[in-house]
Order: structure tokens, then C-alpha cells, then sequence
């Protein structure tokens, strides 16, 4: 399993926009995607920032929607965003909530 994770700044006073287009818009599209697992938003308290997680099944799923439909989910999130989000991939290790097979050390 993988994950995506993207890191915002968000404009001032646009929490509530920014939940709305997360369930609204966003999470639609990823639900049509080949290899999603689930998404997970979080919000810092003063609302200034968010970081979003996308769990995909394989390392190709989380690119694919990179190269295809992530395109998308920044222009629906333009007008409550600043600069430019910072992504990264990730292996999952660990869950509690999905099952993870453990990679042997080699």
C-alpha cells in the first residue's frame, strides 16, 4: 500500500470551503480512480494549513492519478489555496485500519 500526501496552505477563512470541496469534488474523483484505498484530511487548528493523505494499492495507482486526475483536484482547490502544495509518496508500514503485509528486511 501507498501513500500520497499533500501539504497546503490554505487562504484565510477558507476552512469550510476547503471541506466542501474535499467531500464534495475531490474525493468523487477518487473514488473513480483504479487502486484507491481512502483519503484523509487534516486541518492544523488556526485552519492556516492542511495535509491530505490518499491511500492507493500499488505505487503505480498513486502515480497514475499524479499524472492524470491530480491535475484536476488542484484547480478545484485554486480559490482556497496558496502556493503550491507539497507532495510526496510514501511505502505505508503500518496500519491499524488497513491490512498491511509487513516487507521482510533484506
Amino acid at each position: 500500500m501507498f501513500a500520497h500526501t499533500v501539504s497546503l496552505q490554505l487562504k484565510p477563512n477558507s476552512v469550510a470551503e476547503f471541506t466542501q470541496i474535499i467531500e464534495k469534488d475531490i474525493i468523487p474523483l477518487l473514488r473513480k480512480q483504479q487502486g484507491f484505498q481512502d483519503e484523509i484530511a487534516f486541518l492544523v487548528p488556526d485552519g492556516t494549513a492542511a495535509v491530505s493523505i490518499s491511500l492507493w494499492a500499488h505505487k503505480e495507482h498513486a502515480e497514475a492519478y499524479h499524472r492524470g486526475t491530480y491535475p484536476t483536484v488542484l484547480k478545484a482547490l485554486a480559490n482556497v489555496v496558496e502556493g503550491t502544495p507539497q507532495v510526496h509518496t510514501y511505502e505505508v508500514s503500518n496500519s491499524t485500519f488497513h491490512k498491511i503485509v509487513p516487507r521482510v528486511a533484506a
